[in-house]
């Protein structure tokens, strides 16, 4: 692709937004990757109202629930397709004891959150509770183990339970309800083994991976994909120690990224300057030398690329709410996040030859959450339409694209491409574009040219709001939803399309 943001580390700066877009797309290419459904994965931690009240309320609770999980959200996450849900943590999961959430629930341990604002937990919500729920959204469990605080034949036991069709731990399983095990994909061992999971340095944690690993059996044909700690942003030394020493133990290497700013002053999730809506949009593209920097390493010591990388936390994380527990990162989440998520997912689509797994954080009620609650009453955010949207992308071919796109500058020098697109054809041979305009001075007109494909008619989405600062209220009509999409023009030579400043588009093409 000719994405002129890929050109920035050479210097290659563009010093004024484009408004006119010429986008060519390749859809007649061979030999083109399946973008996995993993890629629009979701993470839940125990923190804040993420779980308790933002999935579960329990059988008992008036809020309307089924099983205890809470309709409103559990159908919005339907709606959404979630693919992959990641679970218990996170920072919480290096403390989490599996054996305190199984049996009745009016017998389990209350225990406190020591991570996450000292909140006391009933344990109401456990495995049983998780994995369920995966079975009602058609969502890949996502275990992440306790290799900070736990033992090796907890994590083994642990695996059993869930797993295993015969023996003592099927037996419990049975005892407290479940007697045919689960089918339990991924297996991430420890979690930030480099801060709260352990504090550990590359070296010592990949014995310790090894170890864990291999005492992590497959039963009753469950084959585990084991996903080891990788890295924190940039550190590339941890990727190249943990490739050398434990390549042939790993399916998968995680990678932590949050489009952070500055960590001690994060700033206001709604109340921004245009500056600062800029600042973070550059941040945020940072991910892209990130991926490409990590992948290069692994390519180095795993040439075939058989070892996926999993980007199974990322987003926005800015200030909480005020007057909410500093401990439950509880934000709102306007048009700007929105934006980051559609930047973010059609980048993901370019590196899904090695990534095969990214997990915004968080599903509900933390950081950049697709619905956040408060009592009976749920919103769906603007990152959640950005993620219904393009979940057409999901196991669809991906399409390559060419663009050449300018440059949008923050006053720290942060740039930020002035267009986004990235396409792909489902099983029925249906074509799918995603664009994003995060200019929020100029529309841009964006000229589509085919390989061969000769439009007939295209439909679609547009996502967009009277302001950036946008964001969706309790008991309010909501400020950022999306409608059709009606500016597109069929041509002979193929598409004309108009996306407004501040736009985020999904288009059907046939």
């Amino acid at each position: 692709m000719r994405h002129l943001v890929s050109l920035l580390a050479a210097g290659l700066l563009c010093l004024s937004a484009s408004a006119q877009i010429r986008l060519s797309v390749h859809e007649t290419a061979q030999d083109q990757p399946v973008i996995p459904r993993e890629i629009y994965g979701q993470f839940s931690e125990h923190l804040g109202r993420c779980i308790y009240e933002g999935i579960w309320v329990g059988p008992d609770s008036d809020i309307p629930n089924v099983n205890g999980y809470r309709t409103d959200v559990l159908e919005a996450l339907k709606a959404l397709k979630v693919p992959v849900l990641r679970w218990p943590g996170g920072c919480f999961a290096d403390e989490y004891h599996w054996r305190d959430g199984i049996g009745p629930r009016s017998e389990r341990p209350k225990i406190l959150n020591s991570n996450w604002g000292g909140t006391l937990e009933d344990n109401s919500f456990g495995t049983h509770e998780f994995l369920n729920l995966c079975e009602l959204l058609g969502a890949e469990p996502y275990i992440s183990g306790n290799v900070g605080s736990g033992t090796v034949e907890e994590l083994a036991k642990w695996v059993e339970y869930m797993t295993a069709d015969k023996g003592s731990m099927a037996e419990l399983r049975a005892a407290n309800g479940r007697k045919e095990p689960w089918k339990v994909k991924y297996l991430g061992i420890g979690n930030e083994t480099w801060g709260c999971g352990g504090d550990m340095t590359a070296d010592y944690y990949s014995d310790v991976y090894k170890r864990y690993a291999l005492y992590a059996r497959n039963f009753s044909g469950n084959q585990l994909y084991k996903v080891a700690c990788g890295a924190n942003a940039n550190d590339y030394n941890w990727t190249k120690v943990l490739m050398q020493n434990a390549r042939d133990k790993m399916d998968g290497l995680s990678l932590h990224f949050y489009s952070v700013i500055d960590w001690n002053r994060k700033g206001s999730a709604t109340d921004f300057t245009a500056n600062e809506y800029y600042d973070v949009l550059g941040k945020t593209m940072e991910v892209d030398e990130l991926l490409r920097n990590h992948i290069s390493i692994m390519d180095t010591y795993d040439p075939r690329g058989r070892i996926a990388l999993l980007l199974d936390e990322w987003g926005t994380w800015f200030e909480v709410e005020p007057g909410t527990n500093p401990g439950h990162l509880f934000q709102q989440n306007t048009m700007r996040d929105a934006m980051v998520a559609a930047l973010n997912l059609n980048l993901f689509n370019r590196y899904v030859r090695r990534l095969k797994m990214a997990n915004i954080a968080q599903i509900v009620n933390v950081l950049q959450s697709m619905v956040l609650t408060d009592g009976p009453r749920m919103v769906l955010t603007p990152t959640y339409h950005v993620f219904r949207m393009f979940n057409v992308h999901q196991g669809a071919t991906l399409v390559p694209v060419d663009f050449q796109a300018g440059v949008l500058r923050a006053d720290s020098g942060r740039t930020c491409p002035d267009f986004s697109a990235s396409a792909s054809r489902d099983a029925e041979g249906v074509l799918h574009l995603t664009l994003a305009n995060p200019s929020l001075e100029k529309e841009a007109t964006v000229k589509v040219s085919f390989d061969n494909l000769k439009p007939r008619t295209v439909s679609g989405e547009i996502l967009k709001a009277a302001k950036i600062q946008a964001y969706n209220e309790f008991g309010k009509e909501p400020a950022v939803a999306p409608v059709a999409y009606k500016d597109a023009k069929v041509a002979a030579d193929g598409l004309t399309l108009k996306l407004p400043a501040a736009s985020v588009v999904v288009l059907e093409v046939r």
